[in-house]
């Protein structure tokens, strides 16, 4: 018996409780467990579909975290888990899922994983000793995935990062600009005068295209496995059996692309001084596989396309909001991108 199960998450108002819930039953021993719950805490202030659940058995506590996804989004973490990464030899390198609870109207997907801790990469106080494991395991989930037969099935039941990512991006993100006026949409002047930044930012996108297109086939790389959401907060460097270990968590956007889309998230998670060092970690990793990286010139516009395609994705979702549902919050959040369009600085110093 668990102590506290039968309301675990009960104000958290999430479907599918009753099946995360047994299947919690069943990871920490089945019926007969004494055991009591801890604690619980959300850890996604916006979306909360994260927690870390905290029960005592057997005098010790144990912790895990429990994610709710949508069925697609949890099939690619669970194929990532146990046949992606597994194939090339990076198994234990990823989250270690400790089952799967699905809700009976398949509405949604729990998955329960051991906890890693409260402290991913620090990347305000740079300890190059971790930074070294995380970049070097990044460097080996590319080089290892470049031509691999899996990459089909990565890129069918992912997503497809190359530059029909930002093509199509673009395209959405002016058609749902064009939508955004009356008589669909009563706009103040400085919505409208929003609205015209952003349909201009997004045109001058859209006539870089064949550039950007043509730097990518030159510049960009073997097509490989890419995390696609590689913030700090997705990697835990733990101590391991000969000094630390790199764990990468978080694949919900995992897909196909070049080393680039990973390597603008990655590097801009750090101060700007602090990057070429960080970069030069995953030169030397890549240099065995006889790879090599283009220009400081050209990565900063292979960084670019990525940073900018993920911005006019951005745009859509609010646009869709304020078009179809009236959703007002989507001006708020469509004058943040705006500025961070402003405030936009090449990822690399140049000469």
């Amino acid at each position: 018996m668990i102590d506290g199960l039968d309301t675990l998450l009960e104000e958290t108002d999430q479907p599918g409780l009753v099946e995360l819930r047994e299947l919690l039953l069943e990871i920490l021993g089945g019926p007969r467990t004494t055991a009591h719950v801890l604690d619980e805490e959300p850890l996604a202030a916006r979306r909360r579909r994260v927690y870390r659940v905290r029960f005592a058995c057997d005098g010790c506590a144990r912790s895990m975290v429990v994610k709710r996804m949508e069925l697609d989004i949890a099939q690619r973490n669970q194929l990532l888990i146990r046949r992606w990464l597994p194939a090339v030899g990076l198994g234990n390198h990823g989250p270690t899922l400790l089952g799967v609870a699905a809700e009976r109207s398949a509405q949604a997907v729990w998955h329960v994983y051991d906890d890693f801790g409260n402290q991913p990469l620090d990347t305000k106080h740079l300890d190059l000793g971790r930074v070294r494991a995380a970049a070097e395991l990044i460097a080996q989930l590319h080089v290892r995935f470049a031509g691999h037969a899996l990459l089909a099935e990565c890129r069918l039941l992912g997503s497809d990062y190359g530059i029909r990512f930002y093509a199509a991006n673009v395209r959405d993100a002016m058609r749902c600009l064009d939508a955004l006026q009356p008589p669909a949409v009563e706009l103040s002047a400085d919505q409208a005068a929003l609205r015209q930044r952003l349909r201009a930012r997004v045109g001058q996108l859209q006539e870089q295209l064949a550039m950007r297109a043509q730097a990518l086939a030159e510049f960009g790389g073997p097509e490989t496995l890419v995390h696609g959401d590689l913030w700090a907060t997705r990697i835990f460097v733990l101590p391991g059996r000969q000094g630390v270990q790199a764990r990468l968590v978080g694949w919900d956007h995992a897909g196909v692309g070049p080393i680039s889309y990973d390597l603008s998230t990655f590097l801009l998670r750090f101060p700007f001084t602090d990057r070429p060092r960080i970069l030069d970690v995953y030169r030397e990793a890549i240099q065995p596989a006889g790879w090599r990286l283009p220009s400081t010139r050209d990565l900063n516009l292979l960084f670019e396309t990525a940073e900018f395609a993920r911005l006019a994705s951005c745009i859509i979702w609010p646009t869709v909001g304020l078009v179809q549902d009236r959703f007002n919050w989507g001006f708020d959040e469509l004058a943040t991108l705006d500025q961070w369009f402003e405030d936009w600085k090449p990822v690399l110093p140049e000469e």
